[in-house]
């Protein structure tokens, strides 16, 4: 049973990202993983996984994080992270990817958070938690919108009480920083074409290296691996918003469908096919 199905076979990989009309500003998926791995990547919004079955393994700046059933994973936006299993059944979990605009929205009803709210920790161990976060999705998943708007409220208001503050605001930490987001600007601007590091390096006066050096201290990743998760970002956008995936790959820069299958399988944790079925009115 391959990823993007929603079947419960023993030992078999199966996913599901989708989204529930009832509670705007939130994605969700639940998913059991063996073989696949999460390359680096970075999300617009949040990150708030349980883990409720074998290891996860979270590749983050500070290092790798082991989440077993009873934690709660959480990762900030535009934080680079990878996942892949800590044992060889696999993990399970349930995740949930609020927006800022949810979490900003949570964060001033509780009133205890100034700023853009952000996590502090990376892990926490919650069994609580971790219950009331699966909770959501099988309250989502049997359309009681009430339970579930609930439960996701009561969750996010209890990370943030316990596990957040302002969310800290990059300093540039080298000369090369300013060459790095010039860089970014450039590659979202030509997302479709972009140039090699060689040529962007000279539009920018310096050199290829030094851009390499400044962009991955800057992003967490290199240009080329960055280029890739900017890709399957804007892929999604466009598949939320009805275009075919033949379509979408073609317009974000993909050579073809089967490579935008590929990498956004690898990224997002289900094809472009399922997540955009999960979308439709």
């Amino acid at each position: 049973m391959g990823i993007g199905t929603a079947g419960r076979a023993d030992g078999a990989e199966w996913a599901r990202h989708w989204q529930y009309a009832e509670l705007p500003g939130l994605d969700l998926l639940r998913a059991h993983y063996v073989r696949h791995t999460f390359p680096r990547h970075a999300h617009d919004g949040y990150v708030i996984a349980a883990v409720t079955g074998g290891i996860e393994e979270i590749g983050l700046p500070g290092g790798t994080v082991r989440a077993g059933p009873g934690s709660v994973v959480l990762i900030n936006p535009e934080v680079p992270h990878s996942a892949r299993a800590g044992v060889p059944e696999g993990w399970a979990y349930a995740t949930l990817y609020p927006s800022r605009d949810l979490i900003t929205e949570v964060a001033a009803e509780i009133g205890t958070l100034r700023g853009t709210p952000g996590f502090t920790t990376d892990m926490v161990t919650d069994p609580h938690a971790s219950q009331v976060i699966t909770e959501v999705h099988r309250a989502a998943e049997a359309g009681n919108a009430l339970a579930a708007d609930t439960l996701l409220r009561a969750a996010v208001a209890r990370m943030l009480s316990r596990h957040a503050g302002p969310l800290p605001t990059r300093t540039a930490r080298r000369a090369g920083t300013a060459d790095a987001e010039r860089a970014r600007a450039v590659l979202e601007e030509r997302l479709a074409d972009p140039p090699s590091l060689e040529q962007l390096a000279a539009e920018l006066s310096t050199s290829p290296f030094a851009l390499l050096r400044a962009f991955r201290e800057r992003y967490g990743m290199p240009p080329h691996t960055w280029l890739t998760d900017a890709r399957v970002r804007r892929a999604r956008r466009l598949l939320d918003a009805g275009t075919p995936p033949a379509e979408a790959a073609v317009a974000v820069g993909f050579t073809d469908q089967p490579h935008l299958n590929r990498h956004f399988t690898r990224i997002v944790g289900v094809p472009p096919g399922a997540y955009r079925r999960e979308r439709a009115v």
